[in-house]
């Protein structure tokens, strides 16, 4: 058991003291997670671990010994997100909460809906401003929020490593609105370079749901780059077609967009790869120079009603680079061309 604990390489957080109670507990939840693992000492290897602290309500990825990112999911959150989401040489480059858009969540996956028979829609992406009082000052327990429920399983190999969660949308409390199934599979690439293929997927299990967010306000992930990665900062937005910053690329077609910047004399950049298996090739994008990024759905979805009927689905799968360089010092076309070729 020693030797696998430290092959695991578990580290105290950040700006944490942990007791020796606490780090046992880690200890217990990190093996509880791989335990879910096909070959739970083939995970003990990998590159890429799930550090798991329920008591903080912190899932930590850690690739290849150091933090990429970590999965909130703490009681006293509006939202499941992740936060920090780290750069190849540590760096924060998204922030959780600022004005005067204090519902930001970093990196988040929410939308406006309504349950059949419900009194009302339901803005997940306000959850924020359910809480017990209003504005950026709410405080839990939040009326509406996303949950996590647990993590289901998983599957590990020396380069990379898979887990599942579940989670449930809820209003007024507890009333679910939608079930979530979460995959992230996490590719270690090297010299602190990172994937995050995710797949979200909703299903409609407590009635038909209709989607009402407008053609404006949605992403299909949300991302928040923080000032020092935003153009507003150093950084520069650039899409698949050549388009640059967002006089370039919102409300345009692209088949993928880059935020890269230089921050401490260090270049790098997160690239968002949306899959087209669950949507179009080019979907349309929401680009600010403020640092808000993130692809809509298709069309015929997107700004428009539609319902998503009881027992149905609806998906949505992206691929999260981070990298070194610029836009083309990591080749991030060639990248998105082996991520959707199923060779990255």
């Amino acid at each position: 058991m020693q030797s696998c604990l430290q092959r695991l390489n578990l580290k105290s957080h950040k700006n944490h003291s942990v007791s020796e109670t606490t780090t046992m507990k880690r200890i217990v939840a990190t093996f509880a997670v791989l335990a879910l693992f096909l070959s739970p000492a083939l995970a003990a290897e990998s590159r890429v671990v799930f550090d798991d602290d329920p008591a903080e309500g912190e899932m930590r990825i850690v690739v290849d010994g150091e933090e990429a990112l970590v999965y909130q999911y703490g009681d006293d959150q509006d939202m499941v997100h992740y936060y920090p989401v780290r750069s190849p040489e540590g760096q924060p480059m998204t922030v959780q909460k600022i004005e005067p858009f204090p519902h930001h969540r970093s990196f988040w996956f929410a939308d406006k809906v309504q349950l059949k028979g419900a009194a009302r829609a339901v803005g997940f992406y306000s959850a924020l401003y359910s809480g017990s009082s209003r504005g950026a000052d709410s405080k839990p327990p939040y009326k509406d929020h996303i949950r996590h429920l647990e993590f289901i399983e998983g599957e590990a190999t020396k380069d990379e490593a898979t887990l599942t969660a579940k989670l449930v949308w809820e209003m007024d409390g507890d009333k679910p609105v939608f079930d979530e199934t979460r995959v992230m599979r996490v590719v270690a690439l090297g010299e602190g370079q990172w994937l995050l293929d995710v797949t979200f997927t909703l299903t409609a299990t407590h009635g038909d749901v209709e989607f009402v967010s407008d053609a404006v306000h949605y992403a299909w992930p949300y991302l928040r780059m923080n000032k020092e990665f935003s153009v507003a900062g150093s950084g520069t937005i650039t899409n698949s077609e050549g388009g640059v910053n967002q006089a370039g690329t919102n409300g345009k077609t692209a088949k993928w967009v880059d935020y890269s910047s230089t921050v401490e004399g260090s270049t790098s950049g997160m690239a968002v790869f949306p899959h087209p298996s669950t949507g179009p090739e080019s979907p349309n994008w929401l680009t600010r120079d403020y640092g808000t990024f993130g692809p809509r759905r298709a069309a015929e979805q997107s700004g428009k009603r539609f319902t998503v009927a009881q027992g149905d689905t609806i998906s949505q799968r992206v691929g999260i680079l981070v990298h070194r360089g610029d836009v083309e010092q990591a080749e991030v076309a060639q990248q998105y061309a082996a991520y959707v070729a199923g060779e990255l």
